[in-house]
């Protein structure tokens, strides 16, 4: 069987870019708060994602819809809706986090695939098949701080397909369920789609030493010509006792292209790309990358070198918890 590439497209021109590349599947998501990656500029409205699922579809490709935010009391409806609009626009797929919005989809679209968002946070195989016994999940999105080993157990206990990050943003605070950002900013990751959002930082230079601040909180301090990363709070410099550094994770992107095979002979079923806030050019030179990856194991040749060094978050990569590199 291929290893499905799932690909991201945070605009109708990043879309095309990806499945013109060779992506076997896109994820996108409307131009609301019932998706998380809500920023302006970014998403689709109703006819755009109609027009992206018929291009997609004449292409070869499947479109699934990212309705993955935890809806607000009272206000259910915005995200019925989305779940009705993905089906009428004739998504693939909708990818869900909120349990009551996983029975709404069951009992009222029984017939619109379901996979489990990455939000959920579902990280055991127990987990997944209470997913799947209960509101008919195909596919769980697991959580980026599994190592190879943990997923190929997982699959060994489980039926559901399962869908794992290979490149771009590293998230490591339970995915979404982010307490720092929200603390900084006063903005849910889960519920309002929005991590260390744009509008909360802020730049200032003193003497040749750049300052960077997320909400008013120091993240980064830097000398003049050093890099400056963006100022995420897991990604931030701090001191802790005797120790000053990245506590929680390098601000550096995830890249587990080489261990495409490895995750192939643990069960995986899709390789998932982040990046819903990146470039047409960006998608498509990842994608490429991956389908050639891909392509090459089918075909019993050596997997290409990468070529995406420049691409990444300062220019440097990990692997994450896949080698259980952390501390």
């Amino acid at each position: 069987m291929v290893t499905e590439i799932v690909c991201p497209a945070g605009t109708p021109a990043a879309l095309r870019a990806a499945v013109k590349a060779g992506a076997h599947t896109v994820y996108c998501g409307f131009n609301d708060e019932t998706n998380a990656r809500n920023f302006p500029g970014l998403n689709f409205n109703r006819s755009e994602m109609r027009d992206a699922v018929s291009f997609a579809h004449q292409h070869g490709s499947k479109v699934l819809v990212a309705i993955n935010t935890f809806p607000r009391a009272g206000d259910e409806a915005i995200w019925h809706s989305a779940v009705a609009d993905a089906k009428t626009c004739g998504a693939d797929a909708v990818i869900l986090a909120d349990l009551g919005l996983l029975d709404h989809t069951a009992r009222t679209h029984p017939g619109l695939r379901r996979h489990l968002s990455v939000q959920a946070a579902a990280a055991n195989a127990d987990v997944i098949n209470f997913y799947a016994d209960t509101f008919g999940v195909k596919r769980v999105v697991l959580p980026r701080v599994l190592s190879v080993p943990e997923i190929a157990a997982i699959n060994a206990e489980t039926e559901v397909e399962t869908e794992v990050f290979v490149f771009g943003g590293l998230c490591v605070m339970a995915e979404g369920r982010c307490s720092l950002s929200s603390y900084a900013t006063g903005l849910s990751p889960n519920m309002n789609g929005v991590c260390s959002p744009a509008s909360h930082v802020d730049y200032s230079e003193d003497q040749g030493v750049l300052d960077a601040r997320l909400g008013g909180y120091l993240i980064h301090r830097v000398d003049k010509g050093e890099p400056a990363p963006y100022p995420t709070l897991c990604k931030g410099c701090f001191t802790a006792g005797s120790q000053t550094g990245h506590l929680f994770e390098d601000p550096v992107s995830l890249n587990a292209e080489q261990l495409i095979p490895q995750l192939q002979k643990a069960g995986v079923t899709a390789l998932k790309i982040e990046g819903r806030q990146r470039s047409k050019s960006y998608v498509a030179q990842v994608v490429r990358n991956f389908r050639a990856a891909v392509d090459a194991l089918e075909a019993g040749r050596p997997m290409p070198e990468g070529m995406l060094a420049r691409l990444s978050e300062g220019q440097a990569m990990t692997t994450g918890a896949y080698k259980k590199t952390w501390r």
